[in-house]
C-alpha cells in the first residue's frame, strides 16, 4: 500500500490495542464495519493536536483506520500533495479486505482538505463506503454559489498572495496559528514536515466535487462544523464563515444531517460530542 495506515482496535478479542501498520492487522471477533479517517493539513492521522487521537474511544466497538496522506505522518514524501491522489489512496484502503476485515468497505470520515479527498473517493467507489462524515469540509467549489464562498474563491483565483519565497515551515506554522490568535503546537520535526507538505498542497479550490454521484449513491451523510463564536476574530472571518457556508451547502446538497459543535475544531475541542454523534450515525 502506498500510504501508512494506523489501526486501532480495542474490542475484546482484537489485537489492536496499539497503533500498527497494515501488514500486521488481525481480524477481531466482532463484525462492526470499520471507519477510515482522512486528516486535514499540518497533521497526520493519530495526531492529538489536529488529527484524530481523541477519536480513539470509538475503537472499543469497531476498527479505526487512520490514513496518513502522502507527505504526512509515516507515509512517504511527495513532491506535491494532491486531493486526487489522496482520494485514490483512500479508495485503496477501502478496498483492502485485510484492513476492512472483509468486503464492503468502511464508514468514511474526512476533515478539512481530507474531506475533499473523502468526497471524491466516495463518488468514485460508493459501493465501498458505508457512510460519509465530513468535519468542516474544505469543499469550497461545492458551495461556490454562496456569497461568502464566492468572495473567497474570487480572491484566491485572482491571485491572492501566496507563500512568500524563503518562508520556513516553522514561520508558516507560527503565522497560521499565533498570527491568527491561536496557540502554536510544538514545532517538532514531524510537525514541520507536515507543514512543509501543506505548503505545497494542490489548492482545494481546484477540486471538482462530484456531488451528483454521491447523491445518486444515496449515502448517509453527516456534516459537522463548529459554531465559531469564540474563535479568534480573524480566523472566524477568513476561515470560519466560508467553512460554515460549505457545511450548510453540502448538508442541503447531499440531503445530510448537520451537527453544530461549540468551538472551531470540533473533533479535538469537543471530542465527546463528536464521538457520540459518530457512534449514533454509524449505528
Amino acid at each position: 500500500m502506498a500510504v501508512h495506515v494506523t489501526v486501532w482496535d480495542d474490542r475484546e478479542g482484537a489485537t489492536g490495542s496499539r497503533a500498527r501498520t497494515a501488514p500486521t492487522v488481525q481480524v477481531a471477533t466482532t463484525a462492526a464495519a470499520p471507519a477510515l479517517f482522512v486528516h486535514n493539513i499540518f497533521t497526520w492521522g493519530s495526531d492529538p493536536a489536529y488529527g484524530f487521537a481523541a477519536q480513539r474511544p470509538l475503537a472499543d466497538s469497531r476498527r479505526l483506520l487512520l490514513m496518513d496522506r502522502r507527505g504526512y505522518g509515516d507515509s512517504p514524501d511527495t513532491a506535491r500533495s494532491d486531493f486526487e491522489v489522496d482520494a485514490e489512496d483512500a479508495v485503496a484502503v477501502l478496498g483492502d479486505e485485510v484492513l476492512t476485515a472483509g468486503p464492503g468497505g468502511a464508514h468514511l470520515v474526512g476533515h478539512g482538505n481530507g474531506a475533499v479527498a473523502a468526497l471524491i473517493a466516495a463518488a468514485r467507489r460508493p459501493g465501498l463506503v458505508r457512510s460519509l462524515a465530513l468535519i468542516q469540509p474544505s469543499a469550497f467549489t461545492a458551495a461556490a454559489h454562496h456569497p461568502v464562498v464566492a468572495g473567497l474563491l474570487d480572491r484566491v483565483r485572482d491571485g491572492a498572495p501566496g507563500i512568500p519565497e524563503g518562508v520556513t515551515p516553522e514561520q508558516y506554522l507560527r503565522a497560521s496559528t499565533e498570527g491568527l490568535g491561536m496557540d502554536m503546537p510544538e514545532p517538532t520535526p514531524r510537525r514541520l514536515r507536515a507543514v512543509a507538505t501543506s505548503m505545497r498542497e494542490r489548492p482545494v479550490w481546484e477540486a471538482d466535487i462530484p456531488l451528483e454521484a454521491i447523491r445518486n449513491a444515496a449515502l448517509p451523510v453527516l456534516v459537522i462544523c463548529g459554531t465559531w463564536e469564540h474563535a479568534p476574530a480573524a480566523y472566524r472571518e477568513h476561515v470560519g464563515l466560508p467553512l460554515t457556508a460549505v457545511a450548510e451547502s453540502l448538508t442541503e446538497s447531499l440531503d445530510g444531517r448537520l451537527l453544530r459543535v461549540p468551538g472551531y475544531y470540533p473533533h479535538t475541542q469537543e471530542p465527546a460530542l463528536v464521538n457520540a454523534a459518530l457512534r449514533e450515525f454509524w449505528g
